[in-house]
């Protein structure tokens, strides 16, 4: 039995997205298998901006759409079973495809744990942040400002 074509349609119409300029977006069937906000889900739908501007670590693989976005200023990381893609389409342009929700039990996504190193002890040695002989520079002084760099 051949595996299905969506997540292979899903991965080509988001390259020709980006390709083209455009910002892709992904309609989804939330149900107990779909890790997303769920204040942001209506009627058990959610659209997503999947773009590489709105994302961090996009990953689409045959059965999951997974990546890092921020909700609110908050960052949050979801999981969508690729047969919950009910479309994907150009936010632009409108262009796309839409797809049947497969009704399939997903085999559960394989997070990597974070690999933490111990932090050696130890002297410190000198860096740029420091003057010729080893001593930090001087605090400035006045009142500390921010300005926006364009």
């Amino acid at each position: 039995m051949s595996g299905s074509t969506k997540p292979y349609l899903i991965r080509a119409l988001y390259e020709w997205c980006c390709d083209n300029g455009h910002t892709p977006y992904v309609v989804v069937w939330v149900d107990e298998h779909t890790d997303v906000p769920r204040e942001f889900v209506k009627n058990n739908e959610i659209v997503l901006n999947i773009g590489p501007g709105a994302t961090k670590n996009l990953h689409i693989d045959n059965q999951w759409l997974s990546f890092s976005a921020r909700f609110g200023g908050v960052a949050r990381e979801l999981w969508v079973p690729v047969g919950n893609v009910m479309s994907i389409f150009a936010r632009e342009t409108g262009e796309g495809m839409g797809f049947e929700v497969e009704k399939t039990e997903p085999t559960p996504p394989v997070r990597e744990p974070v690999a933490l190193k111990p932090v050696e002890s130890g002297p410190v040695p000198a860096t740029s942040g420091t003057t010729p002989d080893g001593d930090p520079p001087p605090r400035p002084s006045g009142r500390p400002s921010l300005r926006i760099v364009k």
